[in-house]
């Protein structure tokens, strides 16, 4: 999607992981890496700072740091919420209101590997905020637009499935069928935030992927 001597990003597909964990899959950062080996024909090891992640299921727009000037500057960015992040998201039941702010107290499980939402601050919990919005209304789902104030661990996916909006395929988080892929629709639309080298405003804008849901949704 975006490439200059300091940052790379990539539109994730579904599926995907960003960094190596326990199932031992390719990550897409040693992708990347292999990417950059072969294009600027380097002998040696390629450099590639990881600043956020996406889950493996889901979409969307990964930056990585290409030196390791970038690197402690894109974490901070990261770290202090400065980057402005919105989603889409695919889901079966139309949220009541149709737009608004959700803010719960998320509390990890990391033998599940799952986030649950609470009304009120509890034990370990963590504050999440999100503002979400209808922009689209198929026959039996809805598109929300989705602008994230905090990162939590599953946060949007943990937030719509306690108001009873699951997102489409995701079976951890309460909806009925899984996608046949393994993805669910949920994807990292945009993100902006000042360069953390060149410190300009740099806005990136990934299309979702093709399939017949996301295409319906995103015709005009």
């Amino acid at each position: 999607m975006y490439e200059d001597n300091h940052l790379i990003a990539i539109n994730k597909r579904p599926g995907d992981i960003v960094q190596g964990d326990k199932t031992g899959d390719p990550p897409l950062s040693e992708v990347v890496k292999a990417y950059l080996k072969e294009k600027y024909r380097k002998p040696g090891n390629v450099y590639l700072g990881v600043a956020h992640r996406l889950d493996r299921p889901t979409s969307g727009i990964v930056v990585f740091a290409k030196t390791s000037k970038a690197l402690p500057r894109l974490n901070k960015i990261f770290a202090e919420k400065s980057a402005k992040k919105v989603y889409w998201a695919i889901v079966k039941k139309r949220p009541d209101p149709e737009s608004g702010t959700l803010t719960h107290w998320l509390r990890r499980n990391p033998k599940q590997n799952k986030s649950y939402a609470f009304q009120k601050e509890v034990s370990d919990s963590k504050k999440a905020i999100l503002e979400y919005r209808l922009i689209k209304q198929l026959n039996s789902y809805f598109m929300l637009e989705i602008d994230l104030k905090t990162g939590r661990h599953h946060q949007i996916r943990s937030q719509l499935a306690a108001i009873g909006s699951s997102i489409k395929g995701d079976l951890k988080y309460g909806f009925d069928r899984s996608n046949k892929d393994g993805s669910i629709h949920l994807h990292a639309r945009s993100l902006s935030f000042i360069h953390p080298v060149k410190k300009e405003t740099l806005t990136l804008v990934a299309p979702p992927p093709e399939d017949t849901i996301w295409n319906a949704c995103c015709k005009i």
